[in-house]
């Protein structure tokens, strides 16, 4: 070990800068082969500790439990490690390559996640050789891309049950999300082959409609906006389930003190389901919106309740949709459905609630003007954009 961690140290003390590029993927390659071996080795020694048992010197029952409280493994890289390790006996061609370091460990969870010991027993029952699809797996695993491999496994569990009845897809489906402190929030799902070719028609519909000019997202940026925007349409159309009496919404609680402050007033208000946001993000909802005023008592008891004053009638929204068309911010043109209705001068600050005061801007954009940018209307009626230090963003011509 003292060997191979001074062997690191030299590795690390190289000069990167005077190698040519050629030198450069042949030092990744063989980085990669080392991260593979050392994986090997980490997978093989961790299944001689479950075997036995050695996590009950430290008072713990399992190897998995060991790696995520001792050398602070995430629970999903320990199941991994310890999924892998069980399957190393039972693949050994596989393994053999894992251990030389053209298998990596994310292909050998592949193989270890799909096949355990109940489908091992099914094979036994079967007669289905498991020796072959060993080598099959370990020649696709060297010589294809990952994705290869997992087509690979799968053609096994089709072999395990080739006449078995279709799975109900519904069952294999999950979503979770999660809230954390500062109100953003992360997500997983596990979606059927059809269900997951629903989501990627929708979200890809969207991404491949909007495409400005001088565009800088990232592919996983474009395709997290155009999911708030499919989200965004489905609620807008009203044909949502009601939801506890009334039709789902965004909704946002602010003291009128802090929505008409024009400072930033970060954490001053609070979302439907418990996150908060600044009083700039609560105004940038409130410009196209449904305004609410409640009057509280000194111990926090409603004592009047105002009727729901929408700000933008859906009459002034089909005069400005078919003034506008679509996005006005200069080089967007995302369709009208997906735009809000922007006031130029906001309803809190004295604008009025009229077509001269408004402007169609996409989520996006409406988020980029409530931040800086700016949006006018010419006396000949072009829209216009300007950016936070005073110049206007020009859409170059295009050259042949």
């Amino acid at each position: 070990m003292s060997e191979l961690m001074s062997a690191l140290d030299a590795l690390a003390a190289d000069d990167l800068h005077g190698l040519t590029d050629g030198q450069v993927l042949d030092r990744t390659a063989e980085l990669v082969r080392l991260v593979n071996r050392a994986s090997a080795e980490l997978t093989r020694t961790v299944r001689h500790g479950e075997v036995t048992r050695a996590p009950e010197r430290d008072g713990l029952t399992s190897m998995r439990s060991w790696l995520i409280g001792h050398v602070r493994l995430s629970a999903a890289d320990a199941s991994r490690v310890v999924r892998s390790g069980r399957a190393l006996a039972h693949s050994p061609v596989l393994a053999a390559g894992f251990a030389d370091g053209a298998v990596t460990a994310a292909q050998m969870d592949v193989v270890a996640s799909a096949v355990g010991e109940p489908e091992r027993a099914r094979a036994a029952e079967q007669g289905v050789d498991l020796g072959a699809f060993d080598q099959a797996w370990a020649a696709v695993a060297v010589g294809s891309p990952h994705q290869s491999l997992v087509a690979a496994v799968q053609a096994f569990e089709a072999a395990l049950d080739p006449d078995g009845v279709e799975p109900d897809p519904t069952e294999g489906r999950r979503l979770t999300i999660a809230k954390h402190a500062d109100g953003t929030v992360t997500g997983r799902f596990d979606l059927d082959a059809v269900g997951g070719e629903k989501v990627q028609a929708a979200i890809e519909s969207i991404v491949q409609a909007d495409r400005p000019r001088g565009d800088t997202r990232t592919r996983a940026q474009r395709q997290a906006d155009a999911f708030i925007q499919l989200c965004d349409n489905q609620l807008a159309s009203g044909d949502l389930p009601i939801l506890r009496t009334v039709k789902p919404h965004v909704v946002v609680g602010i003291d009128l003190d802090d929505l008409v402050d024009p400072a930033t007033g970060a954490g001053a208000a609070e979302m439907g389901f418990g996150a908060t946001i600044s009083a700039a993000r609560a105004r940038w909802v409130a410009c196209d919106g449904s305004v609410s005023r409640i009057v509280m008592g000194p111990d926090g008891t409603p004592l009047d309740l105002g009727r729901d004053h929408r700000v933008v009638t859906p009459g002034l929204r089909k005069a400005v949709e078919r003034r506008d068309r679509s996005c006005v911010f200069a080089g967007c043109g995302a369709p009208s459905w997906w735009c809000d209705v922007h006031h130029l001068i906001h309803w809190l600050h004295g604008g009025g609630t009229s077509i001269e005061n408004s402007a169609l801007l996409c989520e996006r954009h409406h988020t980029k003007v409530h931040h800086g940018f700016r949006v006018e209307r010419d006396p000949g009626g072009r829209w216009r954009t300007w950016r936070p230090d005073g110049t206007e963003v020009l859409i170059a011509p295009l050259r042949a």
